[in-house]
């Protein structure tokens, strides 16, 4: 049976709806999550308390200097669009500062949507993966019910449990990735979770290597072949990656890039920009 007249969003629309969209928004971020003073925060912030640089409209007071203001982990945040979700669809417009009854829950919610968000994300790009095709169709149900799971009520989602849900994912997104790596010749590197804090790396052939989850803080990445090199979880904050080709790496997303070190000569796969501080 056709399936082209059917309801279902496009692949276009799906993305989209996975990337933050602030305007959308009540500032979540900004307010349900807690942070410590630290490098990547010039301040301490309680969860639930709104950060002292939210404006009423919701939008950020210091948003085009953040990294000079001393806020870089804001910087490299990214919510997969689940604040517009949260805001827009699971409590339907209705903000946190006009019901204040309703708050807590929705800071309960926001980072319960943002895992399945990321989930989705990382679903839909492994469904452009065309060396995962044998697993496409066990991708697409996943997806579905991840999708499913993000359209239950506040209640509901404060109590559901993401680690199953996660779980249940995993090692579809792992064969996904076996597949692709699969076609890389020759000898490739495990180094799935790590301990790579400040590893001396520069000109490494990491091509098809499995860095899944990988600590990869400070690292010496400089001009690496990290070509079709599986980087999901991986942190690479403070990662010195000028000069690497992160092309067709898999699951690397902009956040990630965001915490790291590059410049005019690494090599990005499509979809992910230059960040603006290299």
């Amino acid at each position: 049976m056709s399936e082209q007249n059917d309801d279902r969003p496009t692949e276009a629309a799906l993305r989209l709806a996975l990337k933050a969209d602030c305007t959308a928004c009540f500032g979540l971020c900004c307010v349900a999550l807690a942070f410590a003073r630290s490098a990547d925060f010039a301040v301490n912030k309680a969860a639930g308390q709104p950060c002292e640089n939210l404006r009423k409209d919701f939008s950020c007071g210091i948003h085009a200097r953040l990294r000079e203001s001393g806020f870089p982990g804001c910087t490299v945040f990214d919510c997969f669009g689940a604040g517009q979700q949260v805001s827009q669809v699971t409590f339907g417009g209705r903000d946190w500062r006009a019901e204040p009854g309703r708050a807590a829950l929705m800071f309960e919610v926001f980072p319960v949507m943002r895992q399945l968000h990321e989930l989705l994300w990382y679903l839909t790009e492994a469904l452009a993966l065309p060396a995962a095709g044998p697993v496409h169709e066990e991708l697409r149900r996943a997806r579905a019910d991840v999708d499913r799971h993000t359209r239950l009520g506040a209640e509901e989602l404060a109590g559901l449990d993401v680690a199953a849900v996660r779980d249940g994912v995993n090692p579809l997104l792992l064969r996904a990735s076996e597949l692709v790596r699969a076609g890389v010749r020759g000898r490739k590197r495990d180094h799935r979770g790590a301990d790579l804090v400040g590893a001396r790396l520069a000109g490494a052939d990491l091509r098809g290597a499995s860095l899944r989850g990988a600590l990869l803080i400070a690292a010496d990445l400089r001009g690496a072949d990290l070509r079709t090199a599986d980087l999901i979880g991986a942190d690479l904050r403070d990662a010195d990656l000028r000069g690497a080709d992160l092309t067709g790496s898999i699951f690397l997303t902009q956040a990630q890039l965001n915490s790291a070190r590059g410049d005019g000569a690494t090599r990005l796969p499509a979809g992910l920009v230059r960040p603006g501080h290299w």
